[in-house]
């Protein structure tokens, strides 16, 4: 746990590392004329806000068709909120680095598809995702300081509106399944509904877990500060339990017995039950089998977004004269 720990804040803190330790280089060297940080092309910060949608890529509801953790099984009306606020550091033409925060609330549903096996199954899910990851970005164009308020029939270097680029990095995230039951959303890792715990059973996975991000971006300058985009990200995790399923039907009175009425009912609410009594009111109803496949642990959970960003640079102030 205290790995992961650490993990996190190594990830949060590159950038700002980055950004300090160029501070520190400025004052001991001079830049040639045609490096990117000369003094007409300052290496800048930027602050990104992004706001959008994300969507759940795992075993849980999907296409109409067996699960797969790719686009192609995606289900739009799962579509959930998603916010991320981070900083860019650009420390080349074509190169920066980014940072920060990104919050996904992440849902799927066995309702949602008419594919037989997971309709029959019956399992839902949500799961608020908190993440933070450094991201490497690398553009396609170089960025211009020209005349970016298109000053009609300026001379001088011409301005690029959109800067398109490719990202990729590590991040790290928690999340935490939840199920309905009588109407309240109930954690489902402590209820170990794949027998997680009890004998014979896995172990209790964990809530924290890795992430590589990756995807593509664009961005529109406004002007010399402020620019608005879009980002389109993909997160290859390497947990299959975001949303609680990955194994095989554990005996489910055992499940009733260690851990509750509401355990075993959330473990195996398939359609086409038949009652199993445990005794009092307490009637658990179960249609699979022990050791039946729930889920596919080959295949890891998977999730994406499209958030629409609001860019703020933060200007380069000389204490000799203007930038601008």
């Amino acid at each position: 746990m205290y790995k992961k720990i650490i993990l996190f804040l190594i990830i949060l803190f590159v950038p700002y590392l980055a950004s300090a330790q160029n501070r520190g280089q400025r004052g001991a060297r001079k830049y040639k004329s045609n490096n990117f940080a000369n003094k007409k092309n300052k290496p800048r910060k930027e602050y990104v806000l992004g706001l959008g949608a994300s969507n759940f890529l795992g075993e849980l509801g999907g296409a109409n068709q067996i699960g797969t953790n790719f686009v192609r099984d995606l289900e739009f009306s799962a579509t959930r909120p998603s916010v991320a606020l981070g900083m860019r550091y650009k420390f080349h033409k074509r190169w920066a680095v980014k940072g920060g925060f990104h919050y996904l609330l992440l849902s799927g549903n066995d309702n949602l598809t008419k594919e037989p096996f997971r309709q029959n199954r019956n399992l839902h899910f949500r799961s608020h995702v908190v993440e933070v990851s450094v991201q490497a970005e690398f553009y396609f164009t170089k960025e211009q300081q020209g005349h970016i308020y298109k000053i009609k029939n300026a001379k001088g270097m011409k301005s690029y509106d959109w800067q398109f680029y490719l990202f990729g990095g590590v991040g790290g995230f928690y999340y935490n399944p939840q199920a309905k039951y009588k109407g309240n959303w109930v954690n489902l890792q402590p209820l170990g509904t794949e027998g997680q715990g009890l004998p014979g059973g896995p172990k209790k996975y964990s809530r924290v877990s890795i992430c590589i991000p990756y995807g593509i971006g664009g961005k529109y300058a406004i002007d010399k500060e402020w620019s608005v985009g879009v980002e389109i990200g993909i997160r290859k995790t390497f947990t299959d339990y975001i949303d609680d399923v990955s194994g095989v039907y554990y005996d489910n009175s055992a499940i009733f017995q260690a851990n509750g009425a509401t355990a075993a009912a959330l473990a195996d609410p398939s359609l086409y039950n038949y009652p199993l009594e445990f005794g009092g009111n307490n009637t658990i109803y179960r249609q699979t089998a022990t050791g039946q496949q729930r889920g596919d642990s080959k295949d890891k959970d998977a999730y994406m977004f499209l958030n629409i960003t609001v860019s703020y640079k933060v200007p380069y102030k000389r204490k000799t004269r203007s930038k601008f």
